[in-house]
């Protein structure tokens, strides 16, 4: 179980970005000078660049497992940050790069279940088939509705970010102000129909029961594969992926 609130800029509008803290430790002494100085801007960058790092550090980080540093605002406060790690998926990044696409897969998954449309914070139950997300029973009882699932990789030279909706969780999921994976409801100005607009790069490939399968509800109930791309292909799926899961 996990707290999600990262705000769509926060992935997409930083100086600092996955694929550059992917060729170093996730550790502040092995941070490139140009890394360290973003995250210890006082400016709106700085802002998006920690609220993603404390992220990454959340799910790739045990938690026993911390990230530190300092930086100092415009008025001259010093900050002393401390992130400390969650989900542990890639815990060996403290100590070396993380150049395994397989992990970086899973890192971007965790952090597009955990990006917000309105940047407020919903409690969510992760799942899949990485041990760090495995479920125990009273998570699966007290966190019932199956809201989606999220998958790509925002660590390569091409990043990418896709998720679907599980139709079942559908309005739920609105009310709770968690629509990155059913898509955000606006007004187009131009005709003033109402459209289906994704999180920021994370695209909306519809419903999670026509392009996935899943494990049984007393195994977790997460999907464990999905059409990568369904409107590429028919037949290539990947098994990389994180389903979220809602409090009734």
């Amino acid at each position: 179980m996990t707290v999600n609130r990262i705000a769509l800029n926060a992935l997409t509008q930083t100086a600092l970005t996955p694929l550059t803290l992917s060729q170093r430790a996730l550790a502040p002494g092995a941070l490139t000078s140009s890394s360290l100085a973003v995250i210890q801007n006082p400016g709106t960058d700085g802002a998006l660049s920690r609220e993603l790092l404390r992220y990454v550090v959340s799910c790739a980080l045990r938690p026993d497992q911390s990230f530190s540093f300092t930086w100092t605002d415009s008025g001259g406060v010093a900050h002393a940050e401390t992130y400390p790690g969650h989900l542990g998926i890639a815990d060996w990044w403290a100590y070396g790069p993380l150049t395994d696409p397989f992990y970086q897969r899973w890192i971007s998954a965790c952090l597009a279940s955990r990006t917000n449309w309105y940047g407020v914070s919903v409690n969510i139950s992760l799942r899949g088939s990485q041990s760090p997300l495995a479920s125990q029973w009273a998570e699966r009882s007290a966190y019932t509705v199956r809201e989606g699932a999220f998958w790509g990789n925002v660590f390569s030279s091409t990043p990418y970010l896709r998720a679907c909706h599980a139709p079942s969780g559908a309005a739920r999921a609105r009310t709770l102000k968690r629509e990155c994976a059913v898509g955000h409801l606006a007004t187009d100005p131009a005709t003033g129909a109402t459209v289906t607009q994704p999180c920021g790069p994370i695209a909306l490939v519809g419903s999670c029961d026509t392009i996935c399968d899943r494990v049984p509800d007393q195994n977790g109930g997460y999907y464990s594969r999905c059409l990568d791309n369904p409107a590429t292909s028919s037949t290539a799926y990947t098994e990389v992926l994180i389903t979220s899961f809602l409090p009734p």
